[in-house]
């Protein structure tokens, strides 16, 4: 690789001697500073008296100038020296013990010096005498630098504006800090003035200002212009011609033409005051900072800046004499909006607030109110109380008139997220014309024996029946067009244009659809009718292209270029970015492949063989059939009805094979994207390790600027060696590697020199030779070395030096994720279900790691056993090493407790090493914290690097050297973790927060902060609290706030998350913020990129122009980028099947996905860890959307909003940061729901009509196969199958029924030789689908990785059967997306990251995956067997495999499921989940479980407070009726018949002949409605028997049998469960032991029965009590004192129908989950299982694996017992049902077989 011109030439290895200069680098952990360890039980009062001691100690002495002659030289082991230890803060072995090790790879031996440099400044003293001042915190920002005003003129400018607008005194200075450092940073690059004049321009009046755009799409120029001096009369009438123009205006005439107002304010803003721009600046930022929930509503921000501008500049506001009030902006203006916004989801209740029972369309949400202030006319609806507009008040006056405006009447909903799926309809209409309407084309050109005759000429209608996917796609286009009327509020502007589309569209369907009637029903042959037929195809073709093509909002939408009329709509919901011209052509090249290749594959694999089996059944005649209600229709109707069902099988993979496809391009073009850039070890890969020196110097140090006094060698060695040391520090590498990996000192010839000596490690990745290892073999440290020399092999921006970047803050949500692991969840098994403590697990999986943290703690027990403890100090040392000194000699044994637990001694800086190490292995607080915190560290490092003379200037005193440094970093960087719930943190978790802020002082935490309120009664008061370590610890043992801003009420109204970013937003500072989740992790080599990447943003070089310049146009300033995205490297990877899967995943989405997204501009933002330009964002509504439940992934809504009004969104490949992700079954499936979920309520939103509705064609695709494309196609896959399936029971039935013959012209049988073949086809399609999801993985790795580790992943997967969990994800995705668009729901599910090492019961998995996948499973499996049974083909294998997914998954990947005691215990739980819950409340039992599943549909009756039981049940609103008619009824009962049909058709055939020979036909309706609704009838008859005896009996019975309602119960479910198998046992009888026939009444009873069930639950159940007490009261008979009221009266019936639901319900979880017991028990038997199983899921070698739990004597007697007593109950159920199915097939010649003339149904 090339370097720069810029920079100077890079010279040879065979360097010359270097003089020795005391330079010593910046470690990769001169960060730390040395703490108090906090222990388990309190922080000492000591250490709160010495809070102030905790300042960073210096990584370099003084004293280490060790040439005789005093020469300076590079000091290569500078990291190494002082108590700085990196992540370890202050608890690891003196750095000259280390470094003792690395010179002479032995322990430290007695005689030398170890000592630290305990001299601590007070706090805050910086500077290096006391008599100096103390230095500026803003150097770029000084009156030597000609700034336009002084830091003073600016807080005189904020405290005037405070003192006229009634803010609050810590926001005033809180946003003076924003703003300096704002200033400061840009001044740093540009200059003051310019910093100033492009601030301004960014937030106010330049080219891509917010509210610059919003000033013109409001036309709030045209109001300026007419604002008037005297505003009339109350009840006069405005005349807006007469009003007198304001000085200054310019000509109305002109003011109309947009061009021309545009080029007058630009005149304006270049001719203003820098007093003027930094006062309006400080007038937002202040407004900004105290606005709360107001900071989501940009334009409704715009609005109030507006009237505050307008107030300052009138003569009342000069003239002020008295300060306004403190507090007065919260109280009148933000306080009303907060409690609008409030009041809209939340109602007071018992002097508590709770949320409304309101869906989306109900609530006036963030967005309506923000739409508002988008035009004129919302912004004319603000009314006063006294009903005077707004509007009419003059501009002047409008400010103080904010406090009487009466929010309530200003509002209107302004697009209506409805419940329902017709929003695909509208979003998406493009998607649905291209499939449906191409494969009309395809299906209606092959299948044309269907509607011509063959034997005449009829060329035009075969043109002409094509030629209707023209008027389909125009249906498809008015079902759109009368959706969108369901949508959007109904204005004049909206309807009109939709009545006009319906207008047109309707003429188009005219025109595409009239001909067919002519050549069909007129003229079916002939020239004339061939030429109709051939214009009709023309025009439906165009009519196609133009609807597929021309998004919907711009068809027959002629509006002019400069017109207002839409500029609000262009603005905020269609500025999309631009692409540049190879880009777009990309983005063109690549859907013209997908839609080619697609189009060829569909025509001839899908269209062209479904011609066969279409002409084989359509023309079919099944003889001697007949019903004997139905006669011969249901035998004629047959054949029909398959090939419908064929036909949308076929469609649905239409559909799907687009999906392949676009996966296998897009992952094509990753791939060819990731060679152009050089990150795949394809692309010269060999010698990125022997050029990665001269690549540091090139790319990650400022060379440009430097002065070369420093050969480059000599630079790029202390960035190597602090990288490395920082991995030593770590742990991830050994003191040997280390040895092998540093540049290091040698003497030369010269013996009063030395040189430098490179590592061989960048000579030996090329030379075999030099083989040699220099870090364990795929481990961490080899990832993160080799990443890093990858990335550096891509193009990336080139940094400016330290001085000059850009400030820049990291931004941490936190709610309640771990900070630090205490010991007791280290060395402690979680639960009795868990068999190894955590420590354990983490031992198992990095035995490297803890290898090397062992031998370091072995050197710090060395040392401080023989020189006093290092850090004895601070009173650390405890006295349990008094006596260390004489175990020193012993033997290995002594050091087990090292091996063990990490420690011999209890003393605290012991424990909490252990505590450390485990905590930077799981996925806690402090792994981020300590990891973001390397960003510090590499600034500091940097500087060094780039600035010798820097050490120089301070001659040796490293304390003086490191608070300049330290400085520095804390000028360019900023870290804030929002601690939601700080305040009501337990004891455990303050220590740790404390801890964190003692080890880090210069973090900042943002927390909220509630009081009691001032007058009783009223609300209490919430405070934006921020802190820092610096912070004075005051007698509470609390620290003193540095900022303390109230709010106007609680700020957490939505899903958390975004209002826990927006309230800790006003405390960041700078230009950028990186958003990070608590559970990701930071490198040094990565924090060194942190120039290049903000480079990124394209504002490093700016002209010197001013942006108001006149030579400057619109053209001139490119589109702002808004967003930055980084990748993600998943470190929960390779920690078994589970969570490589779930890393796997997200690799590739953050990766390969996003490469080629962001290439052709289809990538959002999807929250961590990406870059976000502050200002773009915060003028926008903020990193987040905060609606409850609509924004449930709040993080995409601020990408589709930066996106929707112009902010590019980029990614960069080079820079990477650490992410957990979710490791067991059920946290991985709960994230997929919440997933799922989130793209339900994504597809409700009006970003997704915006998209939808306006993206040009190619940049559609992108938006939707990348977001919900992936979503419905999941929900195709799941279709598919049961359409495949429900097709089978068809071809099945007739299969089963007449004899199957291959020729056509043979009587009395059917040809279904084609069909098989379609079978086979369908098969492979949904088997191709599915499995094409592993291709992306595989690329990836195969790229990064090389060919033998992709294989070797891919291997471990599918041998720990991970297509299994594919299969049951897709189900999952598909179920969640089903459900919230039917019942919403949507709301944050808290994963839980842990380590899945945990059991988790049977009845615990049954319960959570019913509903979702087991339910489903089961009845696929009926059909499979049934499909099985009738027309085996080997293809349906791969079914059986997906189908036994979906019932045994979560099963299959439980930890320990088949250790065989607990699985016989399991067995005990399941039976006692299925009875409890019937005398007593119990949360965990199977009747509360039925009322949950039930709830959703019925809802809650409101809650009534203080009852016990009340906590059972969720917030769940009752669904809308007509929202889950479609799905709740349509649907089963769709369902039903097609199963009854089939059923039927089998029964039609004569059962027995009459004497007089005529064949006597029976009907199988009957006998479907008997086995359906037989057991509903029994049922009903027993519990009104049960019912009549516990109401006479309960109330004696209660008072001596406590178990009275259970053992009634408990004979109801026996009952059920035993009428249940003796139906479905008759109904085989009643078949003469046909199995086939026996399985598909079974089908169609269960279809009937839910059904009914379906009617039951939605139309005839009221809402369901909170509490159970009408389930018990019905069981014990005693319905007094349970509270019910009146209700006592009316419940008893509705729990009637309850319980007879819930009796067959019982039945069917009962026989269901003993079935999939039984289906895994066999797996049992298998030896050895459970080792297998757990290295099938932990991916640990038997020898490593996790040893048995040991139980006392008793406890093991006490198992043993119960499992014999539940092993014997389940083995005589297993014999029962086998027997039950067996017994008929082997004794059948012995039973009746003509049942039916005894039971005649």
């Amino acid at each position: 690789m090339s370097i720069p011109p810029s920079h100077p030439p890079y010279p040879h290895y065979n360097e010359h001697d270097i003089h020795r200069r005391e330079t010593g680098l910046s470690s990769s952990s001169s960060q730390s500073p040395l703490v108090h360890p906090v222990s388990d039980s309190r922080i000492s009062e000591a250490d709160h008296r010495n809070s102030e001691a905790y300042s960073e100690a210096y990584s370099s002495r003084s004293e280490n100038t060790r040439s005789p002659n005093g020469a300076s030289d590079i000091d290569l082991f500078g990291p190494l020296r002082g108590p700085d230890d990196g992540r370890y803060t202050g608890y690891a072995p003196s750095s000259d013990a280390l470094l003792s090790l690395l010179e002479n790879k032995r322990s430290p031996l007695p005689g030398q010096q170890y000592h630290h440099d305990d001299r601590t400044p007070t706090d805050g003293a910086h500077c290096d005498d006391p008599s100096l001042p103390s230095p500026n915190p803003y150097p770029s920002w000084t009156i030597e630098k000609q700034v336009p005003l002084t830091r003073e003129e600016i807080e005189g400018i904020m405290l005037d504006l405070t003192r006229k607008f009634g803010f609050q005194g810590d926001n005033m200075r809180n946003q003076f800090e924003a703003f300096m450092t704002m200033l400061d940073s840009r001044a740093s690059r540009m200059g003051p003035v310019q910093a100033l004049t492009t601030l301004h321009a960014d937030y106010i009046g330049g080219e891509h200002a917010n509210y610059r755009k919003w000033y013109f799409a409001a036309q709030l120029d045209l109001d300026d212009h007419m604002g008037y001096h005297s505003a009339p009369g109350k009840d006069k009438k405005v005349n807006r011609n007469s009003m007198a123009p304001q000085p200054g205006a310019v000509n109305i005439e002109a003011h109309e033409n947009l061009a021309m107002a545009e080029e007058h304010w630009k005149v304006r803003m270049n001719q203003m005051s820098h007093f003027d721009r930094a006062r309006q600046v400080a007038l937002y930022l202040l407004l900004w900072g105290e606005a709360a929930q107001i900071r989501f509503l940009s334009e409704c921000l715009c609005f109030i800046y507006k009237c505050a501008e307008d107030y300052y500049m009138s003569l009342e506001c000069q003239q002020l004499v008295n300060p306004v009030p403190e507090g007065e902006y919260l109280r009148n203006i933000v306080t009303p909006l907060y409690r609008f916004i409030r009041d809209q989801s939340y109602e007071v209740q018992g002097g508590k607030y709770v949320k409304r029972e309101r869906d989306h369309k109900d609530v006036i949400g963030y967005d309506d109110i923000n739409q508002a202030f988008w035009s004129p006319e919302g912004i004319s609806r603000i009314q006063l109380e006294d009903k005077t507009r707004l509007v009419d008040v003059h501009i002047a006056k409008r400010w103080s008139a904010l406090n009487q405006v009466n929010w309530e009447a200003a509002f209107r909903k302004t697009y209506i997220e409805k419940r329902t799926w017709l929003h695909l309809a509208v979003n998406f209409t493009r998607i649905w014309i291209i499939h449906v309407v191409s494969f009309w084309y395809f299906t209606a050109w092959n299948a044309n024996f269907l509607y011509m005759d063959e034997d005449s000429n009829e060329d035009g209608v075969q043109f002409s029946v094509t030629a209707l996917g023209g008027a389909i796609a125009t249906l498809i286009m008015l079902l759109g067009v009368f959706c969108e009327f369901m949508f959007i509020p109904m204005t004049w502007h909206n309807s009109s244009t939709l009545i006009r589309r319906l207008i047109i569209l309707t003429v188009v369907l005219i025109v595409n659809a009239g001909p067919t009637v002519y050549v069909c029903f007129f003229n079916r042959s002939g020239t004339a009718s061939k030429i109709v037929g051939i214009v009709q195809f023309i025009i439906s073709i165009i009519t196609t292209l133009v609807f597929a093509i021309v998004p919907s909002n711009q068809l027959f939408a002629g509006t002019t270029k400069n017109s207002r009329k839409n500029l609000a709509s262009q603005t905020f919901t269609a500025s999309f970015p631009k692409l540049n011209r190879a880009d777009r052509a990309l983005s063109f090249f690549l859907w013209s492949l997908v839609f080619a290749c697609k189009l060829v594959e569909s025509y001839f694999f899908l269209s062209r063989s479904f011609k066969d089996p279409l002409k084989a059944l359509y023309a079919e005649r099944i003889p001697n059939c007949k019903d004997r209600f139905l006669g011969q229709e249901l035998c004629a109707i047959m054949p029909v009805l398959t090939v419908i069902i064929m036909f949308f099988v076929d469609l649905v993979l239409f559909f799907l094979d687009t999906y392949l496809w676009y996966v296998i391009w897009n992952t094509v073009f990753s791939v060819f994207l990731s060679f152009k850039l050089g990150i795949s070890i394809w692309t010269p890969w060999r010698n990125i390790f022997s050029r990665l020196p001269k690549r540091i110097y090139a790319k990650l140090l400022a060379t440009a600027d430097m002065d070369i006094k420093y050969k480059p060698k000599v630079l790029c060695s202390q960035v190597w060696n602090a990288i490395v040391i920082s991995m030593y520090r770590e742990h991830l590498l050994s003191i040997e590697h280390v040895q092998r990996l540093l540049y290091q000192q040698v003497p030369s010839e010269n013996e009063n020199k030395r040189t430098l000596k490179a590592p061989t490690f960048f000579v030996a990745q090329e030379d075999s030779s030099l083989q040699a290892e220099f870090y364990p073999a795929h481990s961490e440290a080899e990832r993160r070395i080799t990443f890093f020399a990858q990335s550096l092999s891509t193009p990336i921006p080139e940094p400016l030096p330290v001085e000059q970047m850009p400030t820049f803050t990291v931004l941490v949500p936190h709610y309640s994720e771990k900070t630090l692991l205490s010991l007791r969840e280290i060395i402690r098994e979680e639960d009795q279900n868990t068999r190894v403590t955590l420590l354990e697990y983490l031992k198992q999986l990095h035995p490297v790691e803890w290898d090397n943290f062992v031998r370091d703690t072995k050197i710090l027990a060395e040392e401080s056993t023989m020189f006093g403890s290092a850090t004895s100090g601070l009173g650390l040392a405890g006295e349990n090493e008094k006596d260390s000194a004489k175990e020193m000699g012993k033997s290995k044994n002594d050091d087990l407790p090292f091996y063990c637990v990490g420690f011999k001694s209890a003393a605290p800086e012991y424990t909490l090493r252990t505590r450390i190490w485990a905590s930077l292995r799981a996925q806690t607080l402090y792994r981020t914290v300590s990891g973001f915190m390397n960003y510090s560290k590499a600034i500091k490092l940097l500087h060094r690097v780039e600035n010798p003379e820097v050490v120089q200037r301070f001659g040796g005193n490293g304390d003086r050297l490191e608070r300049e440094l330290d400085r520095l970093s804390q000028q360019k960087f900023k870290f804030v973790v929002s601690m939601q719930r700080f305040t009501k943190f337990n004891k455990e978790e303050a220590e740790n927060a404390e801890f964190l802020l003692r080890a880090y002082p210069h973090l900042q935490i943002a927390y909220l902060d509630e009081r009691p309120p001032e007058v009783e009664g009223e609300e209490s008061i919430v405070y934006s609290v921020l802190i820092d370590g610096q912070c004075e610890i005051m007698p509470d043992g609390k620290r003193n706030p540095r900022f303390r801003v109230r709010l106007p009420g609680n700020p957490i109204l939505g899903d958390g998350k975004s209002d826990n970013q927006n309230h800790s937003i006003i405390f960041t500072r700078g230009e950028y913020i990186q958003l990070i989740d608590a559970n990701q992790d930071n490198y040094l080599e990565e924090a060194l990129k942190i120039r290049n990447v903000l480079g990124e943003f394209e504002q490093y070089h700016t002209t010197g122009i001013s942006p108001y310049s006149p030579q400057i146009t619109s053209k001139d300033v490119p589109e702002p980028v808004a967003i930055v995205g980084a990748r993600e490297y998943i470190f929960s990877e390779n920690i078994g099947v589970l969570g490589d899967v779930a890393a796997g995943k997200e690799q590739t989405f953050g990766t390969l996905t996003q490469r080629m997204m962001a290439k052709i501009g289809g990538k959002l933002h999807y929250g961590h860890p990406d870059f976000l330009n502050f200002i773009y964002m915060t003028t926008r509504g903020g990193v987040s959307k905060a609606q409850k439940g609509l924004h449930l992934n709040e993080d995409i809504y601020a990408g589709m909003t930066a996106f929707n009004r112009g902010g590019r969104i980029k990614h960069t490949e080079y820079y990477q940061c650490g992410k957990g992700r979710d490791l067991g079954f059920g946290s991985i499936l709960n994230f997929n729901t919440k997933i799922g979920t989130g793209m339900g309520e994504q597809m409700l939103s009006r970003e997704y009509y915006y998209m939808g509705t306006q993206l040009p064609l190619d940049r559609f695709l992108t938006f939707y196969y990348a977001h919900p494309g992936f979503h419905i196609n999941n929900i195709f896959i799941m279709l598919s199958v049961q359409l495949f399936l429900f097709s089978m029971l068809f071809i099945g039935a007739m299969a089963s029924s007449v004899e199957v013959c291959s020729d056509l012209a043979e009587d009395g049988c059917v040809n279904l030789v084609p069909v098989y073949d379609w079978i086979k086809r369908c098969v492979l399609s949904i088997f191709i689908v599915f499995f094409i999801a592993f291709l992306p993985l595989f690329l990836q790795e195969f790229m990064e990785r090389g060919f033998a580790r992709s294989i070797i992943r891919l291997g471990k997967h599918f041998m720990s059967l991970s297509p299994l969990f594919e299969v049951f994800v897709t189900q999952i995705y598909a179920n969640s997306i089903l459900t919230n668009l039917s019942f919403g729901g949507a709301r944050y599910i808290a994963t839980g990251r842990g380590f899945a090492t945990t059991r988790t019961p049977f009845a615990l998995l049954y319960s959570r995956f019913a509903g979702p996948s087991l339910y489903l499973g089961m009845r696929l499996l009926v059909m499979l067997i049934f499909a099985s049974l009738t027309m085996w083909v080997p293809h349906l294998i791969y079914f059986w495999v997906s189908v036994l997914a979906l019932v045994i998954s979560p099963f299959i990947f439980n930890p320990h499921q088949f250790a065989f005691t607990d699985f016989l215990l399991d067995y005990k739980e399941f039976l006692r989940w299925l009875s409890r819950g019937n005398s007593r409340t119990h949360v965990s039992s199977w009747i509360s479980y039925c009322r949950t599943l039930r709830t959703r549909t019925t809802g809650y009756k409101r809650k009534r407070l203080g009852h016990p039981s009340e906590k059972l049940g969720g917030d769940i609103p009752r669904a809308n009726f007509f929202v889950i008619f479609v799905s709740e009824i349509v649907f089963p009962l769709l369902q039903c018949i097609v199963c009854v049909v089939c059923y039927m058709f089998v029964r039609s055939f004569p059962i027995e002949v009459t004497n007089k020979g005529a064949a006597v036909f029976a009907s199988g309706l009957l006998r479907v409605g008997a086995f359906a609704l037989g057991p509903l009838i029994v049922n009903a008859g027993v519990l009104a028997v049960l019912f009549a005896v516990s109401l006479f009996l309960g109330p004696c019975m209660n008072l001596c049998c406590v178990k009275f309602g259970s053992i009634m119960a408990a004979l109801a479910h026996g009952f059920a469960v035993i009428s249940q198998i003796a139906f479905f046992e008759t109904l085989w009888a009643l078949e003469a032991w046909n199995a086939s026939h026996a399985v598909l009444g079974i089908i169609a009873a269960i279809s009937v029965q839910r059904f009914v069930f379906k009617v039951l639950i939605t139309m005839f159940l009221t809402r369901e009590f909170k509490h159970d007490e009408t389930n018990r009261a019905w069981w014990t008979g005693k319905w007094h004192g349970r509270g019910l009221g009146w209700h006592a009266v009316s419940q008893p019936l509705r729990e009637y129908v309850c319980k007879t639901i819930e009796m067959s319900m019982f039945a069917c979880d009962f026989i269901v989950g003993h079935i999939i017991l039984f289906l895994l028990f066999p797996i049992c038997l298998i030896p050895w299982v459970d080792r297998w199983h757990s290295t099938m899921l932990f991916w640990l070698r038997p020898s490593k694996q996790i040893r048995p739990p040991i139980f006392s004597a008793k406890l093991r007697s006490q198992r043993r017992r119960v499992a014999w007593t539940y092993g014997l109950l389940f083995i005589v159920l297993l014999v029962v049902f086998v027997m039950m199915i067996v017994a008929p097939l082997v004794f059948q010649k012995y039973l009746p077989s003509h049942l039916e003339e005894i039971i005649p149904i």
